[in-house]
């Protein structure tokens, strides 16, 4: 297994240069310089500032340079923006966006997997049909729409006419904090504050599951109903195995490549985050870290996230093919 997970990165080595190379071709289309400073800029202040901020350099020679910074893991480079190094804003942007996509993603799997084993179980049924109607409801209406109606009846509604404020609107306050003097590697230094989740994530949260909820299920209930038909479950109901066997222990079973594959292409987003979600929410995340420096042409920090999130897919498609074989023995990884 570890030789095939080492040529897979080999062989993804080229296609990592390639994307990083790409987009930062991309980014000097037009002088960054220009954008940056605007039209009224004097030429003295243009070459400064080029020079402050290594563009006056050969472009390959500014490739290189990155590239090795990648491979030593060093995100000291500053953003032109907020004069913070871009690896101190990545970690502070990811804790945010991790609290709220992965309790989406844990949660809208466990639903919408019951909900088309159930389904698939009972197809035709006015039980399935009354599931599948809500889900192509939940998918069909705008993710702005459920955010809206989240924010008003969560928040406005709860304070105004009950007194009670369970969510805030907007904003965010850490989970997990590090005691004066502790270590971010050192559990004992950690301080939860699990209210702070509830306030700030979880309305965020329960609006991601309600909207993915109708993609998933109609996916899984697909998955399951071809699943339905075959030999071993037809030889298990001669049997007179139970259905929540039936369901749960062999169709779940033998479904699971479709499964992994779903929520492996799911993975790469939960760092990236819900930019919809987080600009909405004013949630400082890796999302809307990205988004507010493609607008303020914050090209350091664009750079970054690109090939961060570019190393999370690819290590996510590796890892996809191990779990493959991990849960299915007919799958060899040769």
């Amino acid at each position: 297994m570890w030789a095939y997970v080492i040529r897979r990165f080999v062989y993804f080595i080229p296609v990592y240069l390639g994307i990083i190379l790409l987009v930062m071709a991309m980014l000097r289309v037009n002088d960054p310089v220009y954008a940056y400073l605007g039209k009224n800029a004097s030429e003295a202040e243009i070459e400064q500032t080029r020079h402050d901020f290594g563009l006056d350099r050969p472009f390959l020679e500014q490739y290189a340079t990155f590239v090795w910074d990648l491979v030593r893991l060093d995100f000291s480079e500053k953003s032109w923006e907020q004069k913070r190094p871009v690896g101190e804003m990545i970690a502070s942007a990811i804790p945010p966006t991790l609290f709220i996509t992965v309790p989406s993603l844990i949660l809208t799997a466990a639903i919408s997997i019951a909900v088309g084993l159930v389904c698939s179980f009972n197809r035709g049924r006015w039980l399935d049909q009354s599931l599948m109607v809500l889900a192509v409801l939940g998918m069909s209406i705008s993710y702005l729409v459920y955010v809206i109606l989240g924010q008003y009846f969560g928040a406005y509604v709860l304070g105004q006419d009950m007194g009670i404020t369970p969510f805030e609107i907007e904003g965010y306050e850490p989970v997990i904090s590090i005691r004066d003097g502790g270590a971010w590697w050192n559990p004992a230094s950690w301080v939860f504050t699990p209210m702070n989740w509830v306030k700030y994530c979880l309305l965020p949260v329960i609006v991601g599951v309600i909207v993915a909820m109708g993609y998933d299920t109609r996916f899984y209930r697909a998955v399951m109903v071809e699943e339905s038909g075959r030999d071993y479950i037809v030889t298990a109901r001669a049997k007179g195995a139970p259905a929540w066997k039936i369901m749960f222990v062999h169709m779940l079973k033998n479904a699971m490549i479709p499964i992994i594959t779903r929520v492996m292409i799911t993975l790469p987003f939960l760092i990236t985050g819900s930019i919809v979600v987080e600009q909405f929410f004013n949630i400082p995340g890796m999302g809307r870290t990205m988004i507010t420096a493609i607008t303020s042409k914050d090209f350091p920090v664009v750079q970054a996230t690109v090939a961060f999130f570019a190393g999370i897919v690819i290590v996510t498609v590796i890892l996809t093919d191990v779990a493959y074989a991990l849960v299915d023995p007919r799958v060899r990884l040769s």
